[in-house]
């Protein structure tokens, strides 16, 4: 069902939907932190079930905020791993529109990989590359790495959407 969602979605903009784009799976973000629903927060099953579907399902930033704002109207004040849960579900948003496929982020750095046809910038990656080596690094085609201590896992979670933005504003022409 979400395919043809998706399908729908491209056609009202214009867009040829691409059965390449449709069959590719959601990005994968691990940010090794808590990222969840706590059962003391929301201590129904049926219904953590359902807001994890929903989540996953999220399409845009207006809609994450909209059920960021209805978990706090219903269940209180968010905890730490339900805000990490939400803010990598933003990542997701953000990775997914410049075609990464995997994102990880751990306490000494970690890595961004892209699809094949991602559209970066070859040129800012050169430059992110040579004004940056001792942070960054290419591990193959279409991953690079990066080196940084992210031990908070806020420094985690704004370092790894900081990058994605850059790649993101620095697309290929």
């Amino acid at each position: 069902m979400e395919m043809l969602e998706q399908a729908v979605e491209a056609l009202k903009e214009g867009k040829e939907p691409s059965l390449d784009d449709l069959l590719r799976e959601q990005t994968e973000v691990e940010l090794r932190i808590p990222a969840l629903l706590p059962e003391d927060y929301i201590p129904d099953i049926n219904t953590r079930l359902s807001l994890y579907k929903r989540i996953a399902s999220v399409g845009n930033d207006g809609q994450l905020t909209e059920l960021k704002v209805e978990l706090i109207d219903r269940f209180g004040p968010l905890p730490d791993a339900t805000k990490n849960l939400l803010e990598v579900s933003k990542i997701k948003l953000s990775a997914a529109n410049i075609k990464v496929d995997k994102v990880e982020a751990h306490e000494k750095g970690g890595f961004i990989e892209f699809y094949p046809d991602a559209d970066i910038n070859p040129m800012y990656l050169v430059k992110l590359l040579q004004t940056e080596p001792q942070k960054y690094a290419m591990d193959g085609p279409t991953k690079i790495k990066f080196m940084q201590s992210l031990v908070d896992r806020r420094d985690r979670i704004n370092f790894v959407h900081n990058l994605i933005e850059r790649f993101a504003q620095n697309r290929a022409a």
